[in-house]
């Protein structure tokens, strides 16, 4: 450990003395058994999102996208539905509203990852996502991982993405082993020859470019194993609760659909969606050969000097920039069909 590491760890240890806060020392113990029971970070790739950078409000980078997009240009799509909303919905003054519609057709046309516009800048940036894992597999929720007010079952009440109006800003983790976690990572990059070459190049030269990590609001999704890996289903979700109701509507409603089950079939994964769902605060669920867990998810996105790292070039699109509103006059009128 060198000289720079122990100091940020002794400052990170002391303000957590400081701050004296019991239920942090709980999460803190929590976190640090994790540690030992799932050693490892498993990593499933990158992630995107959309962040902001606006002078009149703050000097900090924040998330206007939650970072969960599969490629670069989804997240494209979203920068490009923002301004577009913005145009149709927040503005009367024909100047600004044609300053957006300009983004937009730069957006329908070209595959950018950093606009300005009105002042503000606009940029898609990378991130990797991962999770632990030990001998019993990925780490499920925590004991301490917070759940939603409402913990009911049916219909959608889903609490709204941490990642939105979240900075980034290294540093700024809650507690000790978070903190630790940052730092290690900022070492992290890509190697073995199941990486292609310029995927292993983009990674090392990241960890100059973009030296500083930022992690990123924990979330909780579905994943299943019928063979040797894991592999996921679903959204990511804020909450575990939100997570097991993902999977007890795959189980009862969507997957039955989805896969043309047979009856069979279909009262088996019923039964076991209820028996899940009885079960109140299970994490994982057996259907025939098909075991179903709710998996604690990490993510980070490095910082350099000029804030988050966007895409890189080795990062691939299954498509590029197309048309996806209906066009829009300065003076706010659709078009619809053109």
């Amino acid at each position: 450990m060198d000289d720079d590491w122990k100091r940020q760890i002794e400052r990170l240890h002391e303000g957590l003395v400081r701050r004296d806060d019991p239920a942090e020392w709980v999460t803190e113990a929590d976190a640090v058994q994790a540690s030992y029971r799932y050693p490892h970070l498993m990593l499933r790739g990158p992630v995107f999102g959309l962040a902001v950078q606006d002078p009149g409000a703050s000097a900090d980078w924040r998330l206007v996208r939650s970072a969960t997009s599969g490629t670069p240009q989804e997240a494209r799509d979203g920068l490009n539905s923002l301004l577009w909303f913005q145009a149709k919905d927040d503005t009367d003054d024909p100047g600004v509203r044609r300053e957006l519609l300009a983004a937009v057709a730069v957006l329908e046309r070209e595959p950018v990852d950093e606009l300005t516009v009105l002042g503000v800048r606009y940029r898609v940036v990378r991130g990797e996502e991962f999770a632990r894992s030990g001998e019993s597999g990925l780490e499920p929720p925590r004991p301490t991982d917070p759940e939603p007010a409402d913990r009911s079952w049916e219909g959608r009440h889903d609490t709204p993405s941490p990642d939105l109006g979240f900075a980034l800003v290294p540093g700024r983790e809650d507690g000790l082993m978070a903190g630790a976690m940052r730092l290690a990572l900022r070492g992290f990059a890509y190697t073995g020859a199941r990486f292609p070459a310029d995927v292993r190049k983009d990674s090392a030269r990241a960890r100059t470019s973009h030296p500083e990590v930022v992690l990123l609001p924990v979330g909780f999704g579905v994943v299943e194993r019928s063979g040797p890996g894991w592999q996921p289903q679903g959204a990511l979700m804020a909450t575990p609760h939100e997570a097991r109701r993902q999977l007890y509507s795959g189980l009862t409603e969507f997957w039955p659909l989805l896969h043309k089950f047979d009856d069979r079939e279909r009262e088996q994964y019923a039964q076991a969606g209820e028996e899940f769902k009885a079960a109140g605060r299970a994490d994982e669920v057996r259907v025939a050969d098909t075991l179903y867990r709710i998996c604690r998810i990490e993510r980070m996105i490095r910082c350099g000097p000029d804030g988050p790292e966007p895409p890189r070039p080795s990062d691939l699109d299954d498509y590029g920039p197309t048309k996806m509103h209906p066009r829009m006059d300065e003076d706010g009128t659709l078009h619809h069909g053109e």
